[in-house]
């Protein structure tokens, strides 16, 4: 029998809850508004997102075997790929923090639409399992989105909003990318899957 004293149901975990589904609502739609009006909701919401998750409580796992994931490669694309032709020019940008920076021959170009597609994807099927009103279930949930939230998309989400502020403040107009072949992406590095490889440790 469980009770509403359950950490799954704290103010905390509800208060991050209302900020990602705030976040997803304006992926989904970004479509219909204009770049430069989706980078001002960005910087006001992406502060508020991460101070929500960093105050999700520390829970440990019921099930061993993994949560089960919603969102698909084609749906992270999608919020990709609109998002990268809102954005336009103002959406690559150096990241000199990147780890990989010191391997590469070259700088290490990031992106604002990669970035907020990878946060989509985590904390949408964070929302479809809390969802489920399970509360094993909505305990691994937010187990599993705290996790990810201190060693993944926490810091792509400041990596973000630091490029964000410097174009607003900027005063730049976004200009139109210029056309290219996606035919041949490849998709083996691809956020979650890299992540569940590095959560199992089996790096197959």
């Amino acid at each position: 029998m469980t009770s509403k004293n359950d950490p799954v149901y704290s103010s905390n975990v509800v208060g991050f809850t209302a900020a990602a589904i705030e976040f997803c609502k304006y992926a989904e739609n970004a479509g219909r508004m204009k770049g430069e009006e989706l980078l001002r909701i960005l910087q006001r919401i992406l502060p508020y997102l991460y101070v929500k998750a960093s105050l999700l409580p520390s829970l440990e796992p019921w099930f061993d075997d993994g949560n089960e994931k919603f969102v698909t490669e084609a749906d992270w694309f999608r919020i990709h790929d609109v998002l990268r032709d809102k954005f336009g020019t103002a959406n690559d940008y150096i990241d000199m923090a990147d780890e990989k920076y010191n391997e590469a021959e070259g700088p290490v170009v990031s992106s604002i639409s990669e970035n907020m597609a990878d946060i989509y994807q985590d904390i949408k099927n964070y929302l479809l399992l809390y969802q489920t009103g399970t509360p094993e279930v909505m305990n691994d949930a937010v187990w599993e989105c705290r996790l990810n939230f201190e060693n993944y998309w926490g810091q792509k989400l400041l990596n973000s909003l630091r490029i964000i502020h410097k174009f607003i403040y900027s005063g730049e107009e976004i200009g139109k990318l210029e056309p290219r072949n996606d035919e041949t992406r490849n998709t083996s590095d691809w956020f979650i899957t890299r992540r569940q490889k590095d959560l199992r440790g089996n790096g197959k």
